[in-house]
C-alpha cells in the first residue's frame, strides 16, 4: 500500500523546514563570532600574538579585517548584480522563445506552464547562488577571527557557514518544487487517470530544471572566468615575478582574487548543484509519468520525499563535526570532513529503504516490456547511486589530496621544473577517470536492468541524497581560502595563516569531491533525461550505425572540447588584461614597497567586465546546439548528439577537475615543507608548482565543473522541446525533396 498524500506533505515539509531552521540557526551562530579584538583569558590567542619577534597590534589588524571584508563584499555584490541584470534579460528572452515555440507547435497551455516553471527555476537558482555568496562573504572574516583561537573554532565557524548554504539551498529547492508541483496539479487534476495529461504536466514541470541549469551555466562560466582571471594575474605577477607571498596586500589583484572565490566557487557552485537537484528530480518525474506510477501522487513525489529525508539525515551527520568529534588540531581536519561523507551515506541507507517501501507500490509496470518492478528494485538503484557517489568522492580525494601518493608524486615532479609538473599532473587527471567511470557504468547497468530509465534517474537521486552535506563541505573550502587571504592582508599573526592554510588544504580536496559528486550525478541525470527524450519522440532504439545518429554522436563528443576551448581562452584573455594591469601598478615603487595602497578596484573591474563579456559565447553554444540540431537534422541526430556529449563530457570533466585540484594541493604540500624546509615558499620547486597551479586553475574551476552543466542542460532542453521536434529535420526534408 502506497503512503497517503498527507504523509508526503508531512515528510517533505518536516524535512525542508528542519533544513531552513537549521540554516537559520547556523547563520545566527556565525553572526555571534566577534570581529572585535579581545585577548582576555585566551592562551591560544596570546601564544599566536607573541610567537614572532614583533607583537601583533590586534586592534589595528582587526580593523583591517573589517575593511578588507567590506571590500570583498562590495566587489562580489557588484559582479553578481551586473551578472543578474544580464541573466534577467536572458530569462525574459529565452522564456518568450520557449512560449512561442511550444505554443505554436504543441500547446499554448503547456507552453505557459513550461515558461512558469522555467522562470521559477531560474529565480530559485539565482536566490540559491546569492544566499551562498552572502554567507560566504560574511563568514570569511569571522573564520579568520576564529583562527586566533585555534583550529577547532576556525573549523566550526567555516563548517557552520558552509552548512547554511548547503541546507538552505536543498531545502528551498525542494520546497519550491513541491509548491510548483501542487500548482500544476490543480491544472492537470486528472493526471492520475489520464497518462497523456501526466506526460504533459511533468514535461512542463521539467522547465524548473531547465531554468535552474540555464542560470547555473552562466553562473559557473561567468564566475569561473572572473575568479581565474584574477587568480592567474595575482599568481603570475605577484608570486612568480615579484616573489610576493600569496594574498600579499601589495598585490593589486588580491581583492579581485578573493571576490572571485565567492562569485565562482560559492555562487556559481551553488547554482550548479541546485541545477543538479532540480534536474534529477524532474528527470525521475518525467520518466515515472510514462509508467504506472502516474496513478499514485505519492509515488510521483518520490524524489522530493527522498530529498527531504536526506536533509534530515545530513543534519544528524553534521553534529559529528560540530559537537561530537570536534577538531582539535591540524591532523583531524581532513578526517572530520571525510567522516561527513561516510556518515551521511550510512544514515541515508536505511532511510532510503523506508522511503522506497512506503512511497512506491510493492510492484508496478514501467512500460509494456518492463513489468513487475518491485519497490526494493528501486532501493537497489538508489543504493548504487548513493555508494557510487561515495566511492567517486573517495577516489577524488585520493587523486587531489596531498595525503596520498598521486599528489605527492606531482609535488616531487616540481623538483625538476614546471614541465615535469605539468606532465605528471595531466597523467594524474587522465588516470583519475578510471574508477569513477567504472562506478557509473556499474550503476547504469544495474539500475537499467532493474528499473529501466526510472532506475537510472533514481541512481542520480541516490548520488544527490546527501547533497546538503556535499554542499557544506564544498562551500567550506572557499570560505577557508578567503579567510587565509584576509589574515595575510590584515597582518594577523603568522600562526593564523598556518591554521587557515591547513583548513584550506583540506578544503581544496572537499571542493574537488563536491565537483566529483556533481559530475557523477550529471552523468546519470543526463542519461535519464536522454531516456525521457527518446520515449517522448518515439524513437524506440537509437542505432548509432545509422548516418544521422552517428554524425550526431561525433559532433556531440566534440562539443565538450569546443566548450572547453572557449572557456579556457576566455580565462586566458581575461588574465592577460589582469597581468598587464598588475604589472603596470607594480611599476610604482611605493606600491612594491608597501607604502602606498594598490588600486584594487581597477582589478575588480577588469575581472567583472571580462567575465560578463566572455560568458555569453560558451552559454550560447550549449543552449542553441540541441535546438539547431533538433530542428535542422531531426530527432535521430539529436539523440546521437546527446549521447556523444554525455560520454565525452563526463570524462573530460573528471580529468580537468582532478588535474587542477592535484596541482593546487601539490603547491600547498611544497609550501608546507613536504619536500624539505629548504624547498618551501619561493624555492624553485615551489615556483614550478605555482605555474602548474596557474595552468590548473581554469581547468578545475571553469572548464571542468562547467562541463557537467553542458551535458545536463543539453539534455533538459531536448526534453522540454521534444514535442516540437520532427523525426526528419529541415535539412533531411530538403535532401529528400532534392532526391
Amino acid at each position: 500500500m502506497v503512503a497517503s498524500e498527507g504523509a508526503v506533505a508531512a515528510v517533505v515539509l518536516i524535512g525542508v523546514f528542519a533544513g531552513l531552521i537549521f540554516a537559520a540557526a547556523y547563520t545566527y551562530a556565525t553572526s555571534k563570532v566577534s570581529l572585535e579584538p579581545s585577548q582576555a583569558g585566551d592562551d591560544g590567542m596570546a601564544r599566536l600574538l607573541n610567537a614572532g619577534e614583533e607583537k601583533t597590534d590586534l586592534t589595528a589588524a582587526m580593523k583591517e579585517v573589517k575593511t578588507i571584508s567590506e571590500a570583498i563584499s562590495t566587489g562580489a555584490n557588484a559582479f553578481l548584480f551586473s551578472e543578474y541584470k544580464i541573466l534577467s534579460i536572458f530569462i525574459v528572452v529565452f522564456g518568450l522563445i520557449l512560449l512561442i515555440i511550444i505554443g505554436t507547435v504543441h500547446s499554448w497551455t503547456s507552453a505557459v506552464f513550461t515558461v512558469i516553471a522555467f522562470v521559477v527555476g531560474a529565480c530559485t537558482s539565482v536566490l540559491c547562488g546569492f544566499i551562498g555568496m552572502r554567507i560566504a562573504v560574511y563568514a570569511n572574516a569571522r573564520t579568520a577571527a576564529s583562527a586566533l583561537h585555534g583550529y577547532g573554532p576556525a573549523f566550526v565557524t567555516s563548517f557552520k557557514a558552509g552548512a547554511v548554504m548547503g541546507f538552505a539551498l536543498t531545502s528551498l529547492g525542494c520546497l519550491i518544487l513541491y509548491i510548483l508541483l501542487n500548482i500544476f496539479r490543480a491544472k492537470w487534476s486528472d493526471f492520475d487517470e489520464d497518462q497523456e495529461a501526466a506526460k504533459t504536466m511533468f514535461e512542463a514541470l521539467a522547465g524548473y530544471g531547465l531554468g535552474g541549469s540555464s542560470i547555473a551555466l552562466f553562473g559557473r562560466v561567468g564566475g569561473g572566468i572572473y575568479t581565474k582571471a584574477a587568480d592567474v594575474g595575482a599568481d603570475l605577477v605577484g608570486k612568480v615575478e615579484q616573489d610576493l607571498p600569496e594574498d600579499d596586500p601589495r598585490n593589486p589583484a588580491v581583492i579581485a582574487d578573493n571576490v572571485g572565490d565567492n562569485v565562482g566557487d560559492i555562487a556559481g557552485m551553488g547554482a550548479d548543484l541546485f541545477g543538479s537537484f532540480a534536474e534529477s528530480a524532474c528527470a525521475a518525474m518525467v520518466v515515472a509519468s510514462q509508467s504506472d506510477l502516474h496513478k499514485y501522487f505519492s509515488s510521483m513525489c518520490f524524489p522530493l520525499v527522498l530529498a527531504a529525508v536526506g536533509i534530515l539525515m545530513c543534519i544528524l551527520s553534521s553534529f559529528f563535526s560540530t559537537h561530537m568529534c570536534v577538531v582539535k588540531d591540524q591532523t583531524e581536519i581532513e578526517p572530520s570532513l571525510k567522516r561527513q561523507i561516510y556518515l551521511s551515506t550510512i544514515f541515508i541507507t536505511p532511510a532510503a529503504f523506508l522511503v522506497c517501501h512506503f512511497f512506491l507500490p510493492s510492484e508496478f509496470n514501467l512500460s509494456e516490456s518492463l513489468t513487475g518492478v518491485k519497490n526494493w528494485h528501486v532501493f537497489i538503484c538508489v543504493l548504487c547511486g548513493l555508494y557510487s557517489g561515495m566511492i567517486i568522492g573517495i577516489m577524488t580525494e585520493v587523486y587531489t589530496s596531498h595525503s596520498y601518493k598521486p599528489v605527492r608524486a606531482v609535488a616531487h615532479a616540481c623538483e625538476t621544473g614546471a614541465a615535469t609538473n605539468i606532465i605528471y599532473g595531466l597523467a594524474l587527471g587522465y588516470e583519475s577517470v578510471i574508477v569513477p567511470v567504472f562506478c557509473l557504468a556499474i550503476t547504469i547497468y544495474v539500475s537499467y536492468s532493474l528499473a529501466g530509465m526510472f532506475g537510472i534517474a533514481c541512481g542520480a537521486l541516490g548520488i544527490l541524497a546527501p547533497l546538503s552535506i556535499d554542499l557544506t563541505i564544498d562551500a567550506y573550502g572557499p570560505i577557508c581560502d578567503n579567510a587565509g587571504g584576509i589574515a595575510e592582508m590584515a597582518h594577523l599573526p603568522p600562526g593564523v595563516r598556518d591554521i587557515t592554510d591547513a583548513l584550506d588544504a583540506a578544503g581544496n580536496t572537499t571542493a574537488a569531491i563536491g565537483k566529483g559528486f556533481a559530475i557523477g550525478s550529471a552523468a546519470l541525470v543526463s542519461l535519464a533525461l536522454f531516456g525521457a527524450y527518446v520515449t517522448t519522440v518515439n524513437l524506440g532504439e537509437v542505432d548509432i550505425l545509422q548516418p544521422f545518429q552517428f554524425a550526431g554522436l561525433l559532433v556531440g563528443a566534440m562539443l565538450p572540447y569546443w566548450f572547453s576551448a572557449m572557456t579556457m581562452k576566455s580565462v586566458g584573455t581575461a588574465a592577460q588584461g589582469m597581468v598587464k594591469e598588475v604589472r603596470r601598478q607594480f611599476q610604482d615603487p611605493e606600491i612594491r614597497a608597501g607604502t602606498k595602497k594598490p588600486d584594487y578596484a581597477q582589478c575588480v573591474a577588469i575581472s567583472t567586465q571580462a567575465a560578463l563579456k566572455e560568458m555569453i559565447a560558451p552559454g550560447a553554444l550549449v543552449i542553441f546546439s540541441p535546438i539547431l540540431v533538433g530542428y535542422l537534422f531531426g530527432t535521430r541526430a539529436l539523440a546521437g548528439l546527446l549521447a556523444g556529449a554525455l560520454v565525452s563530457g563526463v570524462q573530460m570533466a573528471v580529468s580537468a577537475s582532478n588535474t587542477g585540484g592535484a596541482w593546487d594541493n601539490a603547491k600547498k604540500y611544497i609550501a608546507a615543507g613536504g619536500l624539505g624546509e629548504d624547498k618551501k615558499k619561493n624555492s624553485e620547486p615551489h615556483k614550478a608548482a605555482v605555474i602548474g597551479d596557474t595552468v590548473g586553475d581554469p581547468l578545475k574551476d571553469t572548464s571542468g565543473p562547467s562541463l557537467n552543466i553542458l551535458i545536463k542542460l543539453m539534455a533538459i532542453i531536448s526534453v522540454v522541446l521534444a514535442s516540437t521536434f520532427s523525426k526528419e529535420g529541415l535539412i533531411e526534408k530538403f535532401v529528400n525533396w532534392v532526391k
